[in-house]
């Protein structure tokens, strides 16, 4: 895959804890040169629908952890989505997918996904479920009507793998995230059956595309 058709695929993000004005510019130069995607916070979503027009905005709601109020995570995404992002990426409440409760888990993404007109992401943070939960996280958000599910926060021990991506294909389109460094790495996401790569390497992936 060449440079022009990747590029698209790829949410170039930056959301540490301490990104900075500077941080979040860069990344969205970088993502209207090469015609990427951005994933920033929340707080710089307004700033930087007039900074980048042309560039899609994706960002994050109840994260990292996943454990907001759930009206706090449907408010938030209603917040974000008026600021200017075009795409949200949620956490899903781990410690209820955990104890069973998947019907709170699946209420609280659909309370999102209904609040806003835009697509609505997934992150199930896989290197804290087994299998059996992945399974479980990924039905919940199938029936929440959600966009696609997410491999990973990157803030966890563990990122996308092909096991994973492979899996969760299964039952929507996947966003693999989380230590993706390279072309390669990439395109191996993509070749498991990725359709969306979330990465703060976006330049350095794309540098190793064929053009």
């Amino acid at each position: 895959m060449d440079r022009t058709d990747l590029a698209p695929l790829i949410d170039h993000t930056v959301l540490g804890p301490e990104t900075t004005p500077a941080d979040i510019h860069e990344i969205l130069e970088a993502a209207d040169e090469y015609g990427m995607n951005a994933c920033i916070p929340p707080y710089a979503l307004e700033e930087a629908a007039e900074y980048a027009p042309d560039v899609t905005l994706a960002t994050v709601i109840g994260f990292p952890h996943g454990q907001n109020d759930h009206d706090v995570k449907r408010r938030e995404g209603v917040l974000a989505w008026k600021a200017g992002a075009d795409e949200l990426d949620v956490v899903i409440n781990i410690g209820r997918l955990k104890a069973g409760e998947d019907d709170a888990v699946q209420a609280e993404l659909a309370e999102l996904v209904a609040a806003v007109p835009i697509p609505v992401k997934v992150i199930i943070e896989t290197a804290l479920l087994t299998d059996e939960e992945k399974h479980r996280a990924c039905e919940a958000a199938v029936e929440a009507d959600a966009t696609m599910v997410k491999t990973s926060t990157g803030f966890q021990d563990g990122g996308a793998t092909l096991a994973d991506v492979e899996l969760m294909s299964d039952y929507l389109p996947v966003k693999a995230s989380g230590g993706i460094g390279s072309y390669d790495e990439a395109m191996a996401m993509l070749e498991a059956g990725a359709e969306r790569i979330g990465a703060s390497s976006g330049v350095e992936i794309l540098e190793g595309a064929p053009e």
